[in-house]
């Protein structure tokens, strides 16, 4: 899925449970997957799922302890927020120290795992290109980003909930909406350059081709970009990103220099088709839904009053219920996660038979996705549960088994 998309829009911005890796791993790679078709099948071998085994299943590990530690985390602050942190300061002031002071908590709490999954791992792996000074300064930015946001975004719950002591749900649904349309307009254009240097794709041929695809595809796009994600990561992507006049294609340089400009123009078509089929905008609606339907959740939540008294907060406009409101908005967002999950998969497949549908070239399908497959060693045979709570992308297997059946379909075989 491509970057820009609204799904999954929670209360907080900054607090995000964790969800699965990308993918997962399981040992029996004879098997048939998910779509019907062993790895062996698509055109991988049984080294490749063993490899991918080794190098997922730790994640699985890591995420389920990452997840655990955030979500005690949140607890504690939220039953245990010592009253001198804010005492004898104005409420705005509170909520902003409150919140920054329980994602700097959350931060050094997942530290140790973070540095040892994200940093050291990826290099003994050999996917890390990154000193542990650009690792460290990515952290801190994200951080920082995350911690302004949240606290701009709490600090205006807080404040509606004392303006409007009685609408306030009405009010906060209003405003966390109007927040997710803008940090779908800003993301592009002042975020994304903050971790990445983009470049225009300077061979000129290859970028008139990617134009005139996305022309074809209904989605005219400003400009197509290289960014440098190899200062981070041998890892590839490409992906669309921005609205109306920002909108642009982004491919990793990595994509670039092993990819062959057929099968990058078909994961550009891939991306394309998101946008033709309005997938960022039905997202931005979900996500528009699933804000208010958190309101509503933190709105009988916050009329407890057993957990109000637990928290140490006299109602929905004490400061002191912001870690309330991060712990619930975490919890909103981990049982969300297997629906957003299927949905992305089912809009993935669609965006796969509109590349396809664009090129009309099987055998460039299979090539890309198994050299994406291999250069970012995804899971090529998860174990089901797994896949179905957190796999946002269908594997490579079961993507090349669709794009024969809709192939064949098509063609009247």
């Amino acid at each position: 899925m491509e970057r820009g998309s609204g799904g999954g829009a929670v209360v907080a911005v900054g607090v995000r449970v964790r969800r699965g890796p990308v993918s997962a791993s399981n040992p029996t790679c004879g098997d048939p997957i998910l779509g019907g078709l062993t790895p062996q099948d698509a055109g991988f071998t049984e080294e490749d799922v063993e490899r991918a085994r080794r190098y997922h299943r730790p994640l699985y590990v890591s995420w389920g302890a990452s997840l655990l530690i955030d979500l005690a985390v949140l607890a504690s602050v939220t039953f245990a927020l010592p009253s001198w942190l804010t005492s004898g300061l104005p409420w705005p002031v509170r909520a902003a120290v409150i919140t920054a002071a329980t994602l700097a908590l959350l931060t050094i709490a997942g530290l140790p795992l973070g540095y040892a999954m994200g940093f050291v791992r990826e290099h003994r792996w050999g996917f890390s290109t990154q000193s542990l000074t650009g690792w460290a300064a990515d952290k801190t930015k994200g951080f920082a980003i995350g911690t302004v946001l949240t606290a701009l975004l709490m600090t205006g719950f807080v404040g509606l909930a004392r303006t409007f002591p009685r609408t306030w749900p009405f009010v906060s649904a209003g405003g966390f909406g109007a927040v997710i349309l803008l940090l779908s307009f800003l993301s592009p254009v002042v975020f994304e350059p903050l971790f990445n240097r983009f470049e225009p794709l300077a061979d000129e041929r290859l970028s008139r081709r990617l134009k005139a695809l996305a022309v074809e595809a209904g989605v005219p796009v400003r400009d197509v970009l290289v960014a440098d994600a190899s200062r981070r990561t041998k890892k590839e992507n490409a992906y669309v990103s921005g609205l109306g006049r920002t909108r642009r294609v982004v491919v990793h340089d990595t994509l670039l220099a092993r990819g062959t400009s057929d099968e990058l123009a078909l994961v550009v078509a891939h991306e394309l088709g998101h946008r033709r089929m309005r997938h960022v905008l039905k997202g931005t609606v979900l996500g528009l839904a699933g804000g208010a339907a958190a309101v509503a959740v933190l709105w009988v939540v916050l009329r407890s009053g057993l957990l109000l008294r637990w928290a140490g907060a006299n109602g929905p406009g004490d400061p002191r219920v912001i870690p309330l409101v991060l712990l619930v908005s975490a919890l909103l967002q981990l049982a969300a996660s297997p629906f957003e999950a299927a949905l992305s998969r089912r809009w993935e497949t669609a965006a796969d038979r509109f590349s396809l549908g664009l090129s009309g070239d099987l055998a460039v399908f299979e090539a890309a996705h198994v050299g994406l497959a291999r250069s970012n060693l995804g899971d090529l045979d998860p174990p089901r549960l797994v896949y179905l709570l957190t796999f946002s992308h269908p594997t490579a297997p079961e993507r090349i088994a669709d794009a024969r059946r809709w192939t064949s379909v098509r063609s009247g075989a």
